[in-house]
């Protein structure tokens, strides 16, 4: 269905004006946003829409230092409150005042939505101090409060407010449905939307009255343009018919490097690439010998040299090398001959068939990497019926848990490695929001309660031993089978300066970009 977004004033849809060096940008990306709520889906997609037309309270720069935003500047005023004041003058797209009550609605809905809800457990309240001050309370102390605060996209509550055409609560979270806020956009970020049509096409125009009047950006329309298929979006840069692209497939760097009008932009990546076993849909994944005895048979150097072509490092655990929680002991377990022994063991020496589900258009490779990983489970008799499907119809069957194994990547936002455990290796609890990306149900209790022990830890020794303890737990429980973290790759024309502009977060900051006409 085609969607215009008739509700920004014309003055909002209008170009901004900056003489001779404003620009366009065609840009191409695996695939386009799944819905235009900020908080409907904890994804990549949705936080890279976020920055573009939002702005959040704090932001991590290419340093992962945190830079002010909306939130002017923050104090401490209690081990469990911290004041933020927030930027004066910032006005919405849709023309009202952004103030503490946006923050405060935005809060409430943070903590009702399904997929965000697990981050901000740790916090009590959001109290509206004044019009430009709004306090962060949590239930005990918290060391990554700031870690958090990046999460916050201010909504225009007003604009957000009432019923729509259909009765229907304006600032409704429905998942995978037609709501308002899924339709809608009313932020103060450096774009609006003016023309969406998914998985066709989406067109941004620069907003006018943007208060980041020091941003270097010159781009006023942006066209993002989903193409599922690598080898064709890096067809549409070297032809010059798209500007910018990401990802580019491992395969296609030397065809971008060896041509002199554009340029690649790559950076090692802390996206965690993983199959998840529903022991809910299969009784051997109950097995732990069964989960150990997949483990042992994916060849997870085998998938970054030849289908990741080097540019992935394999992975034993959640957390990448500079994290917190990465445990140095673990390491990738391939063995084929202790796999086969361990299925014989449990039992399961026949083997038995199974399901598997993963998307074909969200991260590097995923359809080859679900073929390779099903081709390496036949290996040890276990019969694979893979099903791979674009991402727009892959979460809604992954909230189903709709196979027995899927395929889920997964970047802390935080940059910390307790996200990792929050949203994929909890015991679900739809209530506190936790293990909300845990599709293979696995629950260790234990680990658990060093994940809540860990979250109101402030001393950063105790912290780390805490969670490396967690990533050693989970690993001799072959909780979920590692794969890679997969490295980070742009492509851009000459006169792009994207290297300016994107992080390790995957969130590029287009706002800011200076293009070359």
């Amino acid at each position: 269905m085609k969607r215009t977004l008739s509700f920004l004033s014309s003055a909002v849809l209008a170009l901004s004006v900056m003489g001779a060096q404003a620009a366009s940008l065609k840009m191409a990306y695996d695939a386009d946003p799944v819905s235009l709520d900020p908080y409907e889906q904890l994804s990549g997609g949705t936080i890279q829409l976020s920055h573009m037309t939002y702005d959040p309270l704090v932001r991590w720069t290419q340093d992962l230092e945190f830079e002010p935003r909306l939130a002017e500047k923050w104090e401490r005023i209690d081990e469990n409150t911290m004041r933020f004041h927030l930027r004066k003058g910032v006005k919405f797209h849709s023309g009202n005042d952004f103030t503490a009550k946006d923050v405060v609605f935005t809060f409430k809905r943070l903590q009702e939505s399904p997929d965000f809800k697990g981050i901000f457990s740790p916090f009590k309240e959001a109290v509206m101090i004044d019009d430009y001050m709004v306090d962060m309370v949590t239930k005990a102390p918290f060391p990554l409060m700031l870690n958090n605060m990046t999460y916050i996209f201010p909504m225009d509550s007003a604009f957000f407010s009432g019923t729509d055409e259909n009765g229907n609560p304006k600032d409704a979270m429905v998942k995978h449905g037609d709501s308002f806020a899924s339709r809608h956009i009313s932020g103060t970020g450096p774009f609006t939307v003016d023309y969406r049509e998914q998985g066709v096409r989406v067109e941004f125009k620069r907003n006018p009255n943007y208060w980041d009047t020091t941003s270097p950006g010159n781009v006023d329309n942006i066209t993002l343009t989903p193409i599922k298929e690598g080898p064709t979006r890096v067809a549409a840069l070297l032809s010059g018919d798209v500007d910018f692209i990401a990802p580019v497939p491992p395969s296609d760097h030397e065809r971008i490097k060896k041509n002199e009008n554009v340029e690649l932009v790559t950076m090692s990546g802390t996206r965690i690439i993983t199959l998840q076993l529903n022991g809910e849909r299969v009784e051997a994944f109950k097995n732990p010998k069964v989960r150990m005895a997949i483990n042992y048979a994916i060849n997870q150097q085998g998938i970054v040299d030849k289908i990741m072509k080097g540019f992935a490092t394999p992975a034993a655990q959640f957390s990448p090398a500079g994290y917190l929680g990465h445990n140095e002991s673990l390491t990738p377990r391939y063995d084929l001959e202790k796999a086969k022994q361990l299925m014989k063991e449990a039992g399961y020496e026949d083997g038995f068939s199974i399901t598997m589900m993963a998307p074909n258009n969200r991260y590097v490779n995923d359809e080859k990497i679900a073929q390779a990983a099903a081709s390496m489970l036949a290996r040890i008799n276990i019969k694979v019926d893979l099903k791979t499907i674009p991402k727009a119809q892959y979460w809604p069957e992954f909230d189903k848990r709709s196979a027995d194994i899927m395929m889920i990547g997964w970047h802390s936002d935080t940059e910390d490695t307790n996200n990792f455990f929050e949203f994929l290796s909890a015991c679900p609890n739809t209530e506190t929001g936790m293990g909300q990306y845990n599709s293979g149900n696995y629950c260790n209790p234990a680990v658990d309660k060093m994940m809540v022990e860990a979250n109101s830890e402030t001393d950063t020794e105790k912290r780390a031993a805490l969670m490396q303890s967690m990533e050693k737990a989970v690993y001799d429980d072959a909780g979920f089978v590692p794969l890679h973290w997969q490295n980070l790759s742009w492509g851009a024309r000459k006169g792009v300066e994207a290297e300016a502009v994107v992080n390790v977060l995957n969130f590029p900051y287009l706002g800011d970009l200076v293009v070359e006409e």
